[in-house]
C-alpha cells in the first residue's frame, strides 16, 4: 500500500512565490493574474455573517449538540474554542512554521517537491504548463500512519519543527476523532460507521505562504475549492485575516479567533452523511501589506477501505446520492486533476430517479 500512496498523484514544478515577492514588483506576473476567479475583494453593505464559534467542553449538552449539526448542515465551517490542545502547544507550533518559511532557499531546496509527487515544497494541483498559478507556497507531508512518512521529508525538517509537529500531530488526530464521533452522534449514525473509515485515518499537514502581492485585486492566494477531508483542522500563524467561504453566493472573510480553530467539512464528510453535510467552497486571498501563514492538518479516511454513504443513514425514504468507491481511488482522482470548486466530489452523485 505504501508505494501505492505514494503514487496519488503529482504536480508540476512552479517557481517560489516567497522569493518571486522578494523582488520590487510593481505588478503580478500574467501566470498570477487570476481573472477566471471571482474578485478577491468583498465589499458587503452591512457586516457580513459570521461562521458560528462552537466551545468543545460543551459539546456534551443537547444545544450545543444541535449548534454542531446546525453548523455542520448550514455552514461546513465553524470555529472551535476550548479544544483542549494547549496554548503552549500551539505557541510553539506558529513560532516553528513562521520560521520554517523563513530558511534560506538552499535549505528549502533539499526539501522540494520531486517531479512525481504532491508533498514537499511548491504547489498542489499544477497539471499543466498554461495553467494560472496562485499567489502562495506550500508545504505538504503526509504525517499519519507514520509508515507513510516521506524518508526525505520529515525527518529532515528542523530538529523543533519535527518534535513539535509530532506531538501537534497526535493532538489533532484525537480531536478529530472526537469530533467525528460527535457528527456521528447529531446525525443518528451507527458510530462503528465512521470508527470503520477514520480509527486508522490518514492525516496530512500543508503549511501555506501567502506573501505581499503588489496587487492583491488580481491574484488569489488558493483558488476556489472543496476539501477533500473528512475534517479539516485551520490553525492561523499570524494575524493578517485572508480566508473566505461561499455561503449563499456570496464570499463571507472569516475573522478567526486566537487560539481557535477554524474547522471545515471535505468532500467525505459530505458523501458519508449522504448530503446532509455539506462541504463548502473556500480560497484565500491576499494583501499588499503582509505575509499570511496558516497551517491545515486533513483528517482522512483510511485509504484501505471503501466509502460511501453510511449504510445508517440509507433507507427507501433516503437512498444514497454517492457511489461507493475506494478511499485510494477517491484521492487518486482528487489530487490528479486541477483544483476547482466542487467539481470532483460532484464527479461521484448517482444520478436521481425522476
Amino acid at each position: 500500500m505504501k508505494s501505492e500512496v505514494s503514487k496519488l498523484g503529482s504536480s508540476l514544478l512552479v517557481p517560489c512565490v516567497q522569493e518571486l515577492a522578494k523582488k520590487p514588483l510593481k505588478q503580478v506576473p500574467p501566470r498570477y493574474v487570476r481573472t477566471d476567479e471571482d474578485s478577491p475583494i468583498v465589499s458587503h453593505t452591512s457586516p457580513s455573517p459570521q461562521v458560528p464559534v462552537l466551545d468543545l467542553q460543551k459539546l456534551s449538552s443537547e444545544e450545543e449538540l444541535e449548534q454542531l449539526h446546525h453548523a455542520c448542515k448550514e455552514w461546513g465551517f465553524f470555529q472551535l474554542v476550548n479544544h483542549g490542545v494547549s496554548s503552549e502547544l500551539l505557541e510553539k507550533v506558529k513560532m516553528e512554521v513562521q520560521q520554517f518559511f523563513n530558511l534560506p532557499m538552499e535549505e528549502k531546496k533539499k526539501l522540494w517537491q520531486k517531479p512525481d509527487e504532491v508533498e514537499g515544497f511548491g504547489q498542489g494541483f499544477v497539471v499543466s504548463d498554461e495553467q494560472k498559478l496562485n499567489w502562495g507556497d506550500i508545504f505538504y507531508m503526509v504525517t499519519l500512519p507514520t509508515y507513510l512518512r516521506k524518508p526525505h521529508l520529515f525527518p529532515n525538517l528542523p530538529l523543533a519543527l519535527r518534535e513539535t509537529l509530532e506531538a501537534y500531530s497526535a493532538e489533532l488526530k484525537h480531536l478529530a476523532m472526537k469530533l467525528l464521533d460527535l457528527m456521528a452522534k447529531v446525525l443518528g449514525m451507527d458510530p462503528n460507521d465512521m470508527r470503520v473509515l477514520f480509527e486508522e485515518g490518514h492525516q496530512g499537514m500543508r503549511m501555506n505562504y501567502y506573501p505581499p502581492c503588489p496587487q492583491p485585486e488580481l491574484a488569489i492566494g488558493l483558488n476556489s475549492h472543496s476539501d477533500a477531508s473528512g475534517l479539516t483542522i485551520l490553525l492561523q500563524i499570524n494575524e493578517m485575516e485572508g480566508l473566505q467561504i461561499r455561503k449563499n453566493g456570496v464570499w463571507v472573510p472569516i475573522k478567526p479567533l486566537p487560539n481557535a480553530f477554524v474547522i471545515n467539512l471535505g468532500d467525505v464528510a459530505e458523501i458519508l452523511s449522504n448530503g446532509i453535510y455539506q462541504s463548502v467552497e473556500h480560497r484565500a486571498t491576499v494583501n499588499s501589506v503582509k505575509e499570511r501563514v496558516s497551517i491545515a492538518t486533513f483528517y482522512n479516511p483510511n485509504f484501505d477501505v471503501e466509502m460511501g454513504p453510511a449504510p445508517s443513514l440509507i433507507t427507501p425514504q433516503t437512498p444514497p446520492l454517492f457511489k461507493r468507491v475506494r478511499v485510494h481511488d477517491f484521492y487518486k482522482g482528487y489530487l490528479s486533476r486541477e483544483l476547482r470548486g466542487k467539481s470532483y466530489v460532484d464527479t461521484l452523485r448517482l444520478p436521481l430517479d425522476k
